[in-house]
């Protein structure tokens, strides 16, 4: 191993046993950026909680749609667990799972479960309708899967009749939808709907995706519409949105409506929700879209910091860097600046770059200047660093820029580190 090999962990053993380590190096922190950083951390927290329920919660329907029955259970079983927003959808599921296993004592358990815990819950009828499925069953062990291929084969029939004669088919189609099927046959019975001109097979798909079914029907329904549909399915989801309490239900139409590319509408729900995270949540789509000039248009008026850092971020998903350039030159909120300062950071560019320099150079901000370095180690622009480490006078922020050289596996970052070990 080479003498420069050593060199970066070097100089990092010595930044590093030069820094503070007592609690009074910090006494200086201002009061409100630990209060932000702890409401920060419990909204990750809520955050990774949904997202364990939903991963879980989605294995679960993957598992019923491979017909894997034992992994439906014990998906639906850790959704339970955490007493999340599914829980009763999972109760129903299970309770499914368990009578495609022939476990029908265990299924009407659960069942009962779901009734007694979740009475106002949309999957009661179908639960009620699940067991009685259930107490009509005979015998025990394994449920015979041809079932589900008759289903289908079904699913495919009632598709070539629906181009024939939509009368007969849309009654067949409700019936699926309405029983007691699998995720994949509901699902495929949904895209048959969407893909009809029939106005009746639109009325359909409309009432489901109003709520008049289970929610994962509606979260499919919406989905479809925004997909297949027209602008007189867009304009049926703009009102489903303006009646809908349900966050996810509105979180879905936002979606559905980036994909349809209604900007218009995301705007409008940016501007006029009340709820910060719905507003967030329009600004994250608008930012997919790439609309440069609603975002600019939305952060002038936004009140909430927390949205306006979900529109910096919406503006690095977009590509808009020179708004961030703006913003981090510009913004009278430190926290604001920093979060468009490391946004610049990530996207890596010779503009982001050179305006990260000048930021640096023009702004006395400690907490500012350390961002700036940040950004520029993110880029890996170790040119930048070693720039900016033989103009500073100050100890503490040349320390801070050599600490980013001495992890950065480059030539410049190296001959710098030589160049500081020989004097």
């Amino acid at each position: 191993m080479s003498y420069r090999t050593y060199i970066p962990i070097i100089l990092g053993a010595v930044l590093l046993t030069a820094a503070p380590t007592s609690a009074s190096a910090w006494a200086g922190a201002p009061f409100t950026d630990w209060s932000t950083q702890r409401e920060d951390r419990e909204k990750e927290r809520a955050r990774e909680a949904r997202e364990r329920e939903n991963d879980a919660y989605d294995d679960g329907l993957e598992a019923l749609d491979e017909d894997r029955w034992d992994r439906a259970v014990e998906r639906f079983s850790r959704v339970i667990g955490l007493r999340g927003s599914k829980a009763d959808a999972a109760m129903y599921w299970k309770a499914y799972a368990q009578n495609r296993l022939g476990q029908r004592a265990e299924s009407l358990a659960t069942i009962a479960e779901l009734i007694k815990s979740y009475p106002n819950s949309r999957y009661v009828s179908q639960a009620k309708a699940l067991e009685a499925d259930v107490r009509r069953g005979t015998g025990t062990g394994q449920v015979n899967p041809e079932g589900q291929a008759d289903e289908e084969l079904k699913l495919m029939a009632i598709n070539g009749l629906l181009g024939q004669d939509s009368e007969r088919a849309l009654p067949m189609l409700e019936k699926l939808l309405a029983g007691n099927n699998t995720p994949r046959v509901k699902s495929r019975a949904l895209f048959v709907l969407a893909q009809s001109d029939s106005p009746a097979a639109r009325q359909i798909i409309g009432k489901i995706a109003r709520g008049e079914a289970n929610p994962d029907l509606q979260r499919r329904a919406i989905q479809f519409l925004g997909i297949h549909g027209g602008q007189e399915s867009r304009d049926l989801l703009a009102d489903i949105y303006k009646t809908s309490s349900d966050v996810d239900v509105k979180r879905r139409i936002m979606h559905a409506f980036m994909v349809s590319g209604e900007r218009q509408k995301l705007l409008t729900a940016a501007t006029t929700e009340k709820e910060p995270e719905l507003r967030a949540e329009a600004v994250r789509q608008l930012g997919v879209m790439g609309a440069h000039d609603e975002l600019w248009q939305l952060y002038t008026k936004e009140s909430s910091r927390d949205v306006k850092k979900q529109i910096l971020q919406a503006m690095f998903v977009g590509g808009n860097a020179e708004r961030l350039i703006q913003l981090a030159k510009t913004e009278s909120d430190p926290e604001l600046r920093r979060t468009a300062v490391r946004n610049l950071g990530l996207m890596g560019s010779k503009r982001t770059a050179d305006a990260l320099v000048e930021i640096y150079n023009t702004d006395k901000d400690p907490e500012m200047r350390k961002a700036v370095i940040q950004g520029l180690f993110i880029q890996n622009n170790a040119e930048g660093l070693v720039a900016l480490a033989r103009k500073e006078s100050d100890m503490t922020m040349k320390k801070e820029i050599v600490s980013k050289l001495s992890l950065m596996r480059s030539k410049a970052a190296l001959d710098y580190l030589t160049e500081l070990i020989d004097k």
